[in-house]
C-alpha cells in the first residue's frame, strides 16, 4: 500500500486552535488532507489552508455525518483508495495513524475504542456501553465503543458503509451497514485526550441513535 492511496478525512467547525497542528501531524502518515469545513464562524478555513489541507466548505453547519461524506466522497473520487476519518479538536492522535493502515491489509474497516479512562465523561461511558449492546443484538458487531470516530475503511468499503445520517448519528449507522454487508472488521485500542469543553454525543443524541439503529435494522438500512 502507498501512502499516496491513503487520504486523511477531517470535519472541522470552529477549531482554528487545533486545527494546523492536527494537519500538520496528519500529513506526516497520508497522502492527501480533507478538511472539511462545517460552517464555521472563525478561522478554521483559513488556517487549514495554510497549512496544506485540501479545504472543502459548507456554508451552514450541516453536521458531522454530513461533512463527513462530503470529504469521504471527494476523497474517493479523486484518487484515494482508503481513507482515514478522525476529530480536528486533538482527541485522537495522528500517531495512530499507521496502526489503521496495517490493518487494512487485511480487514475492510478498522474501528477503534478509547481505552477506559477517569478523564473520560461517565454520559459517554454509560453511554457507549449501552449502544454497544444494542449494537451487538441487532447487527452481531461486537464493539468496545461505538461512537468512537476515529475509523479507516477501503474505497470498495465504503461503497457499502455510506450513511445517511448528517448528524453523530453516521458513526452507528455505518456499523449497522458493516454488520448488514458482512464487511471484514477489526477494532484497535487508541488514547483518546479529552478538552474541558466536552463535545460529542449526547443523551440526546443517544436516544435518537438507538431508535434509528432499530429503525434500520426493521425498514431502511440495505
Amino acid at each position: 500500500m502507498k501512502i499516496s492511496d491513503v487520504w486523511a478525512v477531517i470535519p472541522a467547525r470552529n477549531e482554528q486552535k487545533n486545527i494546523a497542528d492536527v494537519i500538520k501531524k496528519t500529513k506526516r502518515y497520508v497522502g492527501n488532507v480533507v478538511i472539511v469545513d462545517d460552517g464555521s464562524t472563525d478561522s478554521t478555513r483559513e488556517f487549514a489552508e495554510k497549512s496544506g489541507a485540501i479545504v472543502l466548505g459548507h456554508i451552514v453547519n450541516l453536521g458531522k455525518g454530513a461533512a463527513l461524506k462530503t470529504g469521504c466522497d471527494y476523497a474517493f473520487k479523486n484518487g484515494a483508495k482508503y481513507v482515514i476519518v478522525l476529530d480536528a479538536d486533538s482527541q485522537h492522535k495522528p500517531e495512530d495513524i499507521p496502526r489503521f493502515i496495517g490493518k487494512l491489509q487485511k480487514y475492510d474497516i478498522v474501528f477503534s475504542y478509547r481505552k477506559a479512562s477517569g478523564k473520560m465523561p461517565i454520559v459517554l461511558r454509560f453511554g457507549n456501553w449501552f449502544i454497544s449492546n444494542v449494537v451487538k443484538v441487532l447487527y452481531g458487531i461486537g464493539l468496545n465503543d461505538t461512537q468512537c470516530g476515529f475509523r479507516a475503511f477501503s474505497k470498495e468499503a465504503y461503497k457499502k458503509i455510506r450513511w445517511n445520517a448528517s448528524d453523530y448519528s453516521m458513526e452507528s449507522e455505518m456499523i449497522s451497514r458493516a454488520g448488514k454487508q458482512s464487511l471484514k472488521y477489526v477494532q484497535i485500542p487508541i488514547q483518546t485526550i479529552y478538552s474541558d469543553k466536552y463535545k460529542g454525543t449526547t443523551i440526546l443524541d443517544g436516544m435518537r441513535i438507538v431508535t434509528n439503529m432499530f429503525w434500520w435494522k426493521l425498514f431502511n438500512n440495505k
